[in-house]
């Protein structure tokens, strides 16, 4: 039995039985002090519960004796068993009920320490005077007894928020403004002494029942129309797709077509162009295997005619004489395009030489991309091909062509070789021809003489350190085979 229940006794036994008060007292006090020496073997800890606020203090109670006999321990802890057997039976008799139960102010706990001691514990007990408020629990019907949660029996601390707003409560406008109807509306029944015009009255009559068939019907036909219009939609966007593709396979096919045509007018372009104006060696091999293939079919064409004598062997060896003229007539024209495409391909090559020696450097970077950087060496053949299509330009004033030659002249006068100074020696000449004022045919020659002399000294890699790129045998390996000579 617990301290509380042995209190709440305590008064019952006050309230309704007063001339038994000293020996209950007596009871209580046998039973606390004689199971002191008992309580080392099984006794277990006591703990007391209490509802409200506590304070305690602990004492220290000193080590009891122990009994000189074993029989006489023996009697009394079969008399602590009798006597608690006693008490709870009168407990049982008693029925106390919670609500007249009052908590004393303070009371005493006895606590079995490890080391077979026995600390007592005063308990003090504070009062709450306003009732506890009931915040969720359950209660017993049989006793009365109400239980609180654990919300209700501990302490709450408040959570503290911090206060966030959003920015549009921070700066938005409110304003108030009121409203009124723009009519009233009111019903009045008919009574005796009140006339309701009825004039303006509609009847209204109740529609057909609609029965829990007719909504399901209703909702089966709206399932049924929601369906069919889907799959209306979903049948719309496949054929838009389709069509879609088709247009665009139809499209991709009409660009091909168009580019199959263009490419086709270009090389029949070309085809012409290559027999019109042939420059490679391939165009003119074009142009021989069709001169032979057609002075074939002639001949083949006047040998049949003599054959079926339609005509005579004279006829026929006019015919052949004439078919030679042509074939003759053919390739000399073939052998003067074959000149002058030489002559258009040297030009197209030097004009492609100068543009790459003048040419910047292209440096690759870490990032993939290019950068341009001119050196001494490019900027160098950058001004000796400015000298030289100064040279090669035609249709040009005395004042501006002398102007030319002086800028050539000491260019080259630089440096001191056979080359310079025969360059030096044909400006002399032309310059002394205008001066006398000689006609532009006649200095034809002497010109095209020095524009060859100029293009030997650019591309010889003293003059111009860029020439070595563009040497068919290397530098090193002629200068190597010219001393070997120089040496025998």
């Amino acid at each position: 039995m617990c301290i509380r229940d042995r209190y709440m006794g305590l008064l019952m036994e006050q309230k309704k039985e007063p001339e038994q008060k000293d020996e209950t007292i007596h009871k209580e006090e046998v039973a606390k002090a004689e199971p002191v020496q008992i309580k080392k073997q099984d006794a277990p800890e006591t703990k007391a519960e209490a509802p409200h606020e506590e304070k305690v203090e602990e004492k220290k109670k000193p080590e009891p004796e122990k009994p000189a006999d074993a029989e006489q321990l023996q009697e009394l802890h079969e008399e602590s068993k009798e006597q608690q057997e006693e008490e709870g039976k009168e407990d049982e008799k008693r029925n106390v009920k919670p609500e007249d139960y009052v908590m004393p102010t303070s009371f005493e706990v006895e606590i079995n320490l490890e080391d077979n001691q026995i600390r007592i514990v005063n308990v003090e007990v504070e009062k709450v005077q306003k009732p506890k408020p009931f915040l969720g629990g359950f209660l017993n019907k049989k006793n009365g007894a109400s239980y609180h949660n654990a919300f209700a029996q501990t302490d709450q601390y408040e959570r503290p928020h911090p206060k966030m707003n959003h920015r549009e409560v921070q700066t938005f406008q409110y304003k108030s403004q009121t409203t009124l109807m723009m009519r009233e509306f009111s019903s009045q029944t008919p009574c005796p002494g009140i006339v309701i015009e009825t004039r303006n009255d509609k009847i209204i009559e109740a529609k057909p029942y609609f029965t829990s068939e007719m909504w399901m019907k209703k909702r089966i036909e709206t399932a049924l129309f929601v369906q069919r219009m889907v799959r209306g939609w979903l049948a719309r966007r496949e054929a838009l797709k389709e069509r879609k593709a088709r247009d665009q396979g139809m499209e991709e096919n009409t660009k091909k077509q168009e580019e199959l045509r263009k490419k086709d007018e270009e090389d029949h372009k070309r085809e012409i162009e290559r027999r019109m104006h042939p420059k490679t060696a391939e165009d003119f091999e074009i142009l021989r295997n069709e001169l032979d293939a057609w002075r074939e079919n002639e001949t083949k064409k006047i040998k049949d005619a003599a054959a079926a004598k339609e005509l005579s062997e004279q006829e026929m060896q006019k015919a052949l004489h004439q078919l030679l003229i042509k074939e003759t007539k053919l390739l000399q024209t073939i052998d003067r395009l074959k000149n002058t495409a030489t002559v258009v391909n040297r030009e197209e090559r030097i004009e492609l030489m100068l543009k790459a020696m003048s040419a910047p450097k292209m440096w690759k970077r870490t990032d993939g991309r290019y950068t341009e950087v001119v050196t001494p060496f490019t900027t160098r053949a950058k001004e000796l091909m400015e000298l030289y299509n100064g040279l090669k330009m035609p249709f040009l004033s005395i004042d501006e062509r002398l102007d030319i030659l002086l800028h050539v002249k000491w260019t080259v006068n630089e440096f001191d070789c056979n080359l310079t100074r025969e360059i030096v020696d044909l400006i002399d000449r032309e310059a002394d021809m205008l001066n006398r004022g000689r006609s532009e045919k006649s200095l034809e020659g002497l010109r095209k003489r020095l524009c060859n002399q100029f293009l030997q000294f650019i591309e010889t890699v003293e003059f111009n350190p860029e020439a070595v790129r563009f040497q068919k045998v290397p530098r090193e390996m002629l200068q190597q085979t010219q001393t070997n000579l120089f040496d025998q």
